[in-house]
Parts: C-alpha cells; structure tokens; sequence
C-alpha cells in the first residue's frame, strides 16, 4: 500500500507539472499574440560624416537604424583649420558608411580612412555626387551643401548605401529619402521665389561658402575674389583688396552682405563694420549646424534671413 501511495503521488506530481508547462506555453503563446513580441531589433549602421550637416541627413534616413558620428560638429571650429584625432580614426575603422564633403575640404577623412585598414566601407564623396566642376584655371566651391539639388541626390545616395549595409531596410530609407527631398523641393521654391523678386541684385560675401545658395537666388556676387580667396585659405588681404572690398559699401554697390561667422577675423570683422555703417544689412550664415537645428531648419532660416535683408 505505501509503495503504491507513492508511485501514485509520483503520478499526479508528473501530471500536475505537466500541466503546468502545458498552461504556461499556452499563457506565453497567448501572450505573444496579443503584445505582437518581436524579435530584437537588428544592429545599427555605424556611419561616420565629416560634418554634423551630413550627419543630420543620414539621421533623417536612417533614422533609429543608424548610429552616426560627425566627426565636425562644433559651431565656434573653422572646418578648414580642424585636426582629427585618434577617435576618429577608431570611428572610421568600424564604419559601414562615410560621408565626405570631397573638393579638398575634409581631405583628413581619406587619410584617415586609408590608416584605419578599412577598406570595405561605402564612401560617398558629396562634392563627386554633385557633379560640380572647377572653374577654369580655378578651383571648385567645394560648400556643396549650400546646393540644395546637390543634397536631394545625397539623399539618395545616402538610402543606397544603408540599403546595401542593412537591406532589410531598404524600403524604410527610401521612404525617408523622399520625405527628405519633398521638404527640399520646398526649400527650392523659397529661393526660386527670391529669384523672382530680386534676380541681378548685387551683393557680397565674405567668403564662397554661400555662392550656391545666392547664385540660386538669382543675386550676383560682387566681392573682389582675391578678397573671399584670402579669408578661406586664412591668408591677409592685401590693403588695396580690403580697399576695394570696403568700397562696396561706402558706394553703395552691395544690397546685402552674406557673413560667415565661423571665419570671422580682423578683416571681415572690417568688412562687416562698414555693412553695419552703411545700413546694408548683414546675413549670418555657418559652415556647421547651430546646435539644437537640422538640416532643412536651418536651410530655411538662412533663406529667410536672405529674404528678409533683401526686402528692406
């Protein structure tokens, strides 16, 4: 009788477990039906963009499939001047996807790139995708992304090289593609509006880096080019360059003056003095994003500046 009492306990123990796990699949199974459980999400592209300007367009199509570092980010460094550093060569050694600037701004990036023995990494040259060419017998506006055609063939470029590294996603980076370049299209009609109103309006520049954009808005730059030439490459300007360039304003010649602040020096600091002195009025613009403001933000409030200066 005992042994039978136990193998009988034995019994009922195996089935009560048995119907536990039974309940407990069917619980997880119901579980899973109605929370929608999914797997874990796939790993983010490591990419690494020269500048926060083209990190911000990889964020917008990559959206939380991406991990971006942008290597130039801070709105107080000149991008002409920067000297990277170790980390960025411990970035670019892991990233699936780089973007440039290209035309010998960020020439860093290739070296770089070379040093860190990764050599299966998707690079998108911006200043290649843009199809700009130089001057003859002079050299190409390398500030690509003050071309807003330019930054709609980015984008695609962009969604193709994150479809190659994760294509699974695919789908979802051409969709934020287009998103990114309906948006564009209506940065594009503000300035074609600007056209309209002001085309051949005369104005000047401290240096190139927003000639795309006012050569988009129809306005014509009337700077001396030793005098913008000379601030970029952070060389002095030569007394009758600074002369002639000054004379802008005291003659009234220039409408606006378009100034880049993340360049400024003894003698654009001159130059924007005598804007102020002559009530012409002075448009701010950067070579980086402002913190806290994405792309087409920023675009936006740029051409709106421009807008408002010219319709004093």
């Amino acid at each position: 009788m005992r042994v039978s009492s136990v193998r009988g306990a034995r019994a009922l123990v195996a089935v009560a477990t048995a119907l536990t796990c039974w309940f407990t699949s069917a619980a997880a199974s119901a579980a899973f039906a109605a929370d929608g459980w999914r797997a874990a999400p796939p790993a983010a592209i490591p990419v690494v963009a020269s500048t926060n300007v083209y990190g911000d367009v990889v964020e917008r199509i990559g959206a939380d499939r991406v991990d971006v570092v942008s290597v130039i980010s801070d709105p107080a460094q000149d991008p002409h001047s920067y000297e990277a550093s170790t980390r960025t060569q411990l970035e670019l050694s892991k990233a699936k996807v780089v973007v440039e600037n290209g035309g010998g701004y960020d020439d860093f990036i290739d070296r770089m790139l070379r040093s860190s023995g990764n050599s299966s990494a998707d690079v998108i040259n911006v200043v290649d995708v843009s199809g700009k060419a130089a001057p003859t017998g002079g050299q190409p506006n390398e500030h690509v992304w003050y071309d807003v055609p330019t930054m709609g063939r980015l984008a695609d470029r962009i969604a193709a090289a994150l479809a190659r590294a994760a294509p699974a996603g695919t789908n979802t980076f051409r969709e934020n593609a287009k998103k990114f370049r309906d948006d564009l299209a209506t940065l594009q009609a503000r300035t074609d509006r600007i056209k309209a109103d002001h085309a051949g309006t005369p104005v000047a520049v401290t240096e190139p880096v927003p000639l795309y954009l006012t050569e988009a808005c129809g306005l014509v730059n009337r700077t001396p080019a030793a005098f913008s030439e000379a601030v970029e490459e952070g060389d002095d300007v030569s007394p009758r360059v600074l002369r002639d360039t000054l004379a802008l304003f005291t003659g009234g010649k220039v409408e606006a003056l378009v100034y880049n602040e993340q360049t400024a020096g003894t003698q654009t600091e001159k130059v924007k003095k005598a804007a102020e002195d002559h009530r012409i009025p002075v448009v701010p613009v950067t070579e980086t994003l402002p913190a806290g403001q994405d792309y087409i933000g920023w675009m936006t409030a740029n051409v709106d500046a421009l807008q408002g200066a010219l319709s004093r």
